[in-house]
């Protein structure tokens, strides 16, 4: 019975060593996708960043690089601590496991958070950081982001072209006799924004504000499904860890 109830285990402990590191190679991919979508919002989806107020939509792209570098080097250690049969190194699995899992949960729960705010942010700081930072010494980035903005989103001023009548540049007189910035016409030439009929300028209901708006909520959706499934993943090897755990301690016995 001894012997039978022996091997019982041993062939459990096997077969939560091969389900652990399959999910370990699993889990390793899933750390390059966490950090491939972090990087991504930074690198490539950053521009647009220097527009908003609140520092949370850049929090959470480098809480989840933060996550993705660490899942990888987990997915290592896990490996190692599974077919070395360390308990020292599978308690040390299960800790960054959970660790990850809290990164993880707070990146999807601030992703969550700043979703329901960002209508609230951009109607009130979006119209002034538009008219009192274009062209203003200091605030190159801000400058360039709006010209990519109005361009790439077919829109003219944070709620309607209107708007750049309170304009700093505008009012200044070194916008050249411009009424709108040149990034508002349909075909940007030189001085092309010194006429705003809508032939020339894009006239667009809700402005900048409504296409800014849905580009960062597209963005936050994919960081909070990121972050929040990950996490949900690593559930189940939380609880592979601590079968095994809890099968090697038996073997010893």
């Amino acid at each position: 019975m001894g012997e039978f109830g022996e091997k019982t285990t041993t062939c459990g402990t096997i077969c939560l060593k091969y389900l652990l590191f399959t999910f370990n190679c699993c889990f390793w991919l899933a750390g390059l996708a966490v950090m491939a979508v972090g990087i991504w919002t930074l690198a490539l989806k950053s521009d647009y960043i220097s527009l908003l107020a609140s520092g949370t939509y850049l929090a959470t792209a480098y809480i989840l690089v933060v996550a993705g570098v660490v899942v990888m080097v987990t997915g290592v250690l896990g490996c190692c601590a599974t077919f070395k049969e360390r308990r020292d190194l599978l308690r040390l699995y299960f800790i960054l496991l959970l660790i990850i899992f809290l990164l993880e949960i707070i990146a999807g729960v601030l992703a969550y958070v700043y979703y329901q705010q960002l209508n609230a942010e951009l109607k009130e700081n979006l119209k002034d950081t538009m008219t009192k930072r274009y062209h203003q010494l200091g605030h190159e980035g801000v400058t360039s982001a709006v010209d990519k903005l109005q361009q790439e989103f077919h829109c003219c001023g944070s709620n309607n072209s209107q708007d750049w009548r309170d304009s700093e540049w505008i009012r200044s007189g070194e916008a050249g006799g411009r009424v709108v910035p040149d990034s508002c016409c349909k075909t940007v030439v030189a001085g092309c924004g010194q006429r705003d009929h809508a032939s020339n300028i894009y006239k667009v209901e809700g402005g900048c504000i409504t296409k800014l708006e849905t580009f960062i909520q597209e963005h936050l959706r994919i960081i909070g499904a990121v972050g929040l499934g990950i996490a949900c993943v690593q559930v189940f090897g939380m609880i592979f860890t601590c079968c095994l755990y809890k099968s090697l301690k038996l073997e010893h016995y």
